[in-house]
């Protein structure tokens, strides 16, 4: 896996490809829904996290329910409802979850 501007690609060849439809896109010449089909095929994806992966991550940091919530900005009772399976991150809060088990918190303080 190749990292660029904070972006995890497949392969440094997907990598490549990735940044000139991404310049192409810039350029008006790829339009929105191609981009996000080069999205898809070139960015590693984020897998979702289980309950059990979210608490033992958070266990991992050392950190609070409370702390840990305001890290991802988000309220305690969500991280409690994450870390019971009641409710699963989506969207930036996956994405912050995936670089805090991949870095740790400090990369997200």
């Amino acid at each position: 896996m190749k990292r660029t501007n904070s972006r995890t690609y497949r392969s440094d060849a997907l990598a490549a490809i990735h940044e000139t439809a991404s310049d192409l896109h810039d350029a008006e010449v790829v339009d929105k829904r191609t981009m996000r089909r080069f999205d898809e095929l070139c960015l590693t994806p984020v897998r979702p996290l289980a309950a059990e992966e979210i608490r033992a991550l958070r266990e991992r940091e050392r950190v609070s329910q409370a702390v840990f919530a305001r890290h991802l900005n988000v309220t305690t009772g969500l991280i409690s409802q994450w870390e019971r399976g009641e409710k699963k991150p989506v969207g930036p809060s996956l994405k912050l979850l995936t670089l805090v088990q991949e870095k740790g918190l400090d990369a997200i303080a």
